[in-house]
């Protein structure tokens, strides 16, 4: 965890969610009374620090608290990208001015909201991947989240880029361009110049915007069903990893639509949040001054 004190005094508290494609804002004052809730564009540190604090200060601005200002929050900060130290840095050197803030993992955020702080775990799956634990010993643990350029499987940026790959290889004539490849083809373009420059662009978002193709075309397309079957194989995984028999709860868009997927031994763990990880950052930070004070 990186905690950042001004020294001054903190009116607002606010838990931050934030990933590549979205950031939530909770917004709470001093006595815990929850006020609003904002949302905006990504703040993955992966995307830029600038950006990354553009957005928060947006999403908390967009929770419509009257007299609210930047300088006077103290923020819980759960961002994807954390383990970068490089990427950290630059977060932590662009503080625009706020009165304190913690910030740990997206994914501990999640798990802290997910379970209440108690024991439990966690397996998100939206457009990265990733399992965290909280251990019974008080210790954490965390599998995947390596990132989507050589990770993130069973994500939707990994299902993007597997849709890109087969609309590569149907180009080649080296597999049947199936309804799957046309979606792919029709949004990203059919010349091998337009895939190129899709693929030159697209980041980690941009690959995600592909993975509701794999989802529409499931029914009507065996590559896509094939694809959707690898990416739950692949998040079960994780979570078999992360500790087997804890209590998980499943977050995140793609996690969610696999789930009737998964089979019978992680379903038999699944549990409902407690809250969402804009809570779970919220917590932290009501943890820290509560510990300052």
């Amino acid at each position: 965890m990186t905690h950042r004190d001004s020294g001054r005094p903190a009116r607002w508290w606010v838990g931050i969610d934030g990933g590549g494609t979205s950031t939530r804002a909770l917004v709470a004052d001093a006595e815990g009374r929850i006020l609003g809730r904002g949302e905006s564009g990504a703040s993955a540190l992966g995307q830029g620090a600038e950006q990354a604090w553009r957005h928060i200060a947006d999403a908390i601005s967009r929770a419509e608290v009257p007299g609210l200002l930047l300088q006077d929050c103290a923020l819980g900060l759960g961002l994807s990208g954390t383990g970068v130290g490089s990427q950290l840095q630059a977060f932590v050197a662009a503080d625009p001015g706020v009165a304190r803030f913690s910030l740990v993992t997206d994914g501990l955020a999640a798990l802290l909201g997910a379970h209440g702080g108690e024991p439990g775990a966690l397996l998100i799956s939206g457009t990265g991947s990733v399992a965290e634990a909280l251990l019974p010993d008080g210790s954490r643990r965390m599998t995947g989240g390596w990132g989507w350029q050589i990770g993130d499987e069973g994500s939707g940026a990994w299902l993007g880029q597997q849709a890109m790959k087969l609309a590569h290889a149907a180009y080649d004539d080296r597999t049947e361009a199936g309804p799957l490849v046309q979606a792919v083809w029709r949004q990203a373009g059919s010349t091998r110049e337009a895939l190129l420059e899709f693929c030159a662009h697209a980041g980690q978002a941009g690959y995600a915007g592909l993975a509701p193709l794999v989802f529409e075309h499931e029914a009507a397309d065996p590559a896509a069903a094939r694809l959707l079957d690898e990416a739950a194989r692949a998040l079960e995984a994780l979570a078999a990893a992360v500790h087997p028999t804890l209590p998980v709860v499943l977050a995140g868009s793609i996690a969610l639509r696999l789930a009737g997927r998964f089979q019978p031994a992680l379903l038999a763990r699944r549990v409902e949040p407690r809250a969402d990880a804009a809570r779970g950052a919220l917590w932290l930070i009501q943890q820290q001054g509560t510990r300052s004070a």
